[in-house]
């Protein structure tokens, strides 16, 4: 198999993978990685979404809404900020730390991601804030499309959460 073939295989199986990933994944080099993934965004064989710190590779055609939940649902806490609340439903903040496990500075700096990112909201209820999935159906419809690449990570606590979902 030829390596644009393989880069375009792998990036159809893990949408939203990151450069470092593919590099791991393949053994390619940085420069030689480069070489390709240039290429391929040139033909329109992928999407590149590049922001500080990291570029994510998604295949052609993604919406850019679908591309904010992938890239959440890669990431390790807000994957387990959107669980939670697909499980249980709205929470509040401190259920969110306890459901998570994470220290509340994390908790709020994620929750705020995926707020701005249009992925939840929040509301009063009984004069408590309450945060929700914003389409539960459309976050279901991704998990399941992309469900053995969005949770392979062996470390995370919430596979079988999602899993079961």
């Amino acid at each position: 198999m030829n390596r644009v073939t393989q880069l375009i295989e792998i990036i159809e199986k893990n949408p939203g993978i990151k450069f470092r990933e593919i590099m791991r994944e393949t053994g390619m080099k940085n420069g030689v990685l480069e070489y390709y993934a240039d290429k391929l965004e040139r033909d329109g064989s992928v999407k590149v979404d590049r922001s500080p710190g990291q570029t994510r590779f998604y295949p052609p055609g993604i919406s850019e809404d679908d591309t904010l939940l992938i890239k959440n649902l890669r990431q390790e806490t807000p994957r387990q900020i959107l669980a939670s609340l697909l499980q249980y439903g709205m929470l509040s903040f401190n259920e969110l730390v306890e459901k998570t496990q994470k220290s509340p500075a994390t908790v709020s700096l994620y929750l705020a991601q995926v707020t701005r990112d249009n992925i939840i909201e929040s509301k009063l209820v009984n004069f408590k804030k309450r945060y929700y999935v914003k389409d539960m159906e459309k976050l279901q419809k991704i998990i399941d499309k992309y469900h053995p690449s969005l949770i392979e990570s062996s470390a995370d606590r919430l596979a079988d959460t999602f899993s079961s979902l």
